[in-house]
């Protein structure tokens, strides 16, 4: 089946429904998100029938576009309201940028590969996401000069460890989510308190992993 023989719209709604609030997401502002943003604008051409379908899909240079369901339950875990600064790590196919600025008031993402990059940047700013701010570099240093994010999303996986520039950017109270592993990966919410950091598990996932400098 080719896009032109379908309705997007349609689709996306339907994936929403099926993949996404019969999953338990319930944030009402991640779900006009999800239904707003065109998902199959993200995806490869030669891929886009695929591009509502529950699972992740390739977009070049070993990455890939999140299935839907964790780009909302990431969103959702960030707590936005509407006036949040918010950090990603991993811009990819920008994607979860587009999610995460239809509720945020500014969204900086970084992306280490540069043909991605310019990828990414073109179909935001043709989208008309003027609040999203891209940069080439290395995810694991974050973005100092706009710190402290209310929010930071990483969507590639860390080794070991959640880079420790990363938890030093984050405003106190701000939340960090990310997946943490190799093999088997865990997906982690992080809240700052003080010079604290509460960290809880939320599932297994299975991510690319993040690129940059040596842990």
């Amino acid at each position: 089946m080719t896009t032109d023989m379908v309705d997007p719209r349609s689709e996306r709604l339907e994936m929403v429904e099926r993949q996404i609030v019969a999953r338990g997401i319930r944030d009402p502002l991640v779900l006009s998100a999800m239904r707003t943003v065109p998902r199959h604008e993200f995806v490869p051409e030669d891929l886009r029938d695929l591009a509502h379908d529950d699972r992740p899909l390739p977009i070049g240079h070993g990455q890939t576009i999140s299935q839907p369901y964790i780009v909302a339950l990431m969103t959702e875990l960030a707590e936005l309201r509407g006036e949040e600064s918010v950090l990603e790590v991993g811009t990819g196919s920008g994607y979860q940028a587009a999610v995460l600025a239809e509720i945020a008031a500014r969204v900086y993402t970084i992306e280490f590969v540069e043909p991605l990059l310019r990828a990414a940047a073109a179909t935001l700013a043709r989208l008309h996401y003027r609040n999203v701010v891209p940069r080439l570099g290395d995810g694991r240093l974050g973005w100092k000069e706009m710190a402290p994010f209310d929010a930071i999303l990483v969507t590639a996986a860390p080794a070991y460890r959640i880079p420790q520039d990363l938890l030093d950017q984050l405003a106190d109270g701000g939340r960090l989510v990310a997946p943490v592993g190799g093999e088997v990966q865990m997906l982690s919410l992080v809240r700052r308190r003080g010079r604290t950091f509460e960290r809880r598990d939320i599932t297994a996932v299975r991510f690319v992993p993040l690129l940059g400098a040596a842990e």
